[in-house]
């Protein structure tokens, strides 16, 4: 079944990244002794002719081959009217089609062994399945007869409805904490509705679409020109092809569909909002700071100051707010709060946030921070500490590459075609990484690490905190 969105400490997801050519058994590759760690991933990339980008990952090392078809249309793009549809319309691609009635699909995908799933992020929305290797025909068909022949009744679309609404009240109106920031801070930070709506949905919203709705969003997004399917895993190449032309191929071309705006316009101004929980025993504090463009020198600075000040206990933000100042057990942020750096395409921030005791001002823990970021723009950074961000990233990209259902690795070669028409980028992001000096890390610290380009997301408790009772 599809999963529910998470609270954003449990979305933040590792950095995925590579190197060039297949090894002579294809998959990640080990460094040399007393050489740095490198990574190299195996990419082919082609177009079926209906338009559909295929990237092809051969890894020989575990017995199974994953499956991704990942559709340019998420949170941000939705018909506005319908908060919540591009979620909607992800649960109700796993009901039925022409040829497979409801449920059907996950019994063919989990009665050979295998495992499957879906999400809805702000540029995308995914369908997997990690399968022995001799199953792939079988979950390309699942995929492929989505993609052809979603065919959905009043009563499965009724039922869908009902479950959306009730992950909203269970993972945001109805639990502490629920909507931050992850929900809340987009709508604070931006100004342009496609970034700044409720993509989690309006109740209201998502009772009034219509199965005319349904048809015209699958009609509009739901195409192979709109579309990757990444395969990688065990897999023979040629068998491979020959069964995606056969399950991909007779799908009929359709224009890629018009995207609209979504820029925002230059923050020159500090942001801010103030709500209370009602569930919440803590106050909470969240900044966001816009964003360098992406894919260009400074982000990948803004990635390494990502590690040098929010990833792990090591990091200088952790070290003075909870070591120092003792505001908070702990902190959490990252670039993209539902995903990772590379897989959005439109507008978003950089985010810090943490739950502190009532005690502890927000303006004092925002002195702190901005102490913290002064002392980044004055001084450059250490290159030793240059240097383990740098490893901490490598030892993400280790892992991601290594993960046997390979969910990470299918996801940065989906969104580099998706967004880039070139996943062969997966093999130059470390490279970019160590282009990055200490100059370099300042001056962006400098431009985008200001007041004027940052939101402030505060929440009030409106829950007593529990307090032991008196000996």
């Amino acid at each position: 079944m599809p999963k529910a969105l998470l609270p954003a400490a449990l979305l933040v997801a590792v950095l995925g990244a590579g190197c060039a050519h297949a090894p002579t058994r294809p998959g990640p590759t080990e460094p040399a002794a007393g050489a740095p760690a490198r990574l190299s991933i195996p990419v082919q990339y082609y177009r079926l002719a209906n338009g559909l980008r295929v990237v092809l990952s051969q890894d020989t090392s575990v017995p199974t081959v994953t499956v991704g078809v990942y559709y340019h249309i998420g949170f941000r793009i939705e018909p506005k009217g319908r908060t919540g549809f591009a979620h909607l319309f992800e649960h109700l691609m796993f009901q039925e089609t022409e040829n497979l009635s409801k449920g059907e699909a996950e019994r063919i995908v989990a009665g050979n062994g295998g495992i499957s799933n879906g999400s809805t992020r702000f540029d995308y929305t995914n369908y997997y399945e990690a399968v022995p290797s001799h199953v792939l025909e079988p979950a390309l068909f699942v995929e492929a007869e989505r993609m052809r022949a979603l065919s959905l009744s009043a009563a499965s679309l009724q039922n869908q409805k009902d479950v959306v609404k009730n992950e909203v009240r269970v993972n945001v109106l109805n639990r502490p904490y629920g909507a931050f920031p992850w929900l809340d801070l987009p709508q604070v930070a931006n100004v342009n509705w496609y970034n700044a709506h409720n993509f989690y949905g309006e109740l209201d919203e998502i009772d009034a679409a219509t199965l005319d709705d349904v048809r015209a969003f699958h009609d509009a997004y739901y195409v192979p020109s709109n579309a990757v399917l990444v395969v990688a895993g065990d897999f023979d190449e040629a068998a491979a092809r020959a069964a995606i032309e056969r399950q991909f191929g007779s799908l009929p071309a359709r224009a890629e569909p018009a995207r609209p705006d979504v820029s925002e316009p230059e923050q020159l101004a500090p942001r801010a909002a103030e709500r209370t929980d009602v569930l919440a025993p803590r106050p909470a504090l969240a900044f966001g700071y816009t964003l360098p463009p992406r894919g260009t020198p400074e982000w990948y600075a803004f990635g390494l100051i990502d590690e040098i000040l929010v990833q792990g206990e090591d990091s200088r933000l952790y070290r003075r707010l909870v070591n120092e100042r003792k505001y908070s057990d702990g902190i959490e942020g990252g670039i993209n709060l539902l995903g990772n750096m590379f897989d959005y395409e439109g507008p978003t921030q950089w985010a810090v946030y943490l739950l502190h005791d009532a005690s502890s001002k927000p303006a004092a823990i925002t002195a702190d921070l901005d102490a913290v970021i002064a002392e980044l723009q004055r001084n450059p950074v250490p290159a030793a500490e240059l240097e383990r961000a740098r490893t901490k990233i490598r030892s993400e990209l280790y892992d991601l590459a290594g993960s046997p259902t390979r969910f990470g690795l299918v996801g940065i070669l989906a969104a580099f075609s998706l967004f880039d028409d070139d996943p062969t980028r997966i093999n130059r992001i470390e490279d970019e990484f160590a282009k990055v000096t200490p100059a370099l890390v300042r001056e962006t610290a400098r431009k985008y690490l200001v007041p004027s380009r940052r939101t402030t997301l505060t929440l009030l408790p409106g829950k007593p905190a529990t307090t032991e009772a008196a000996p």
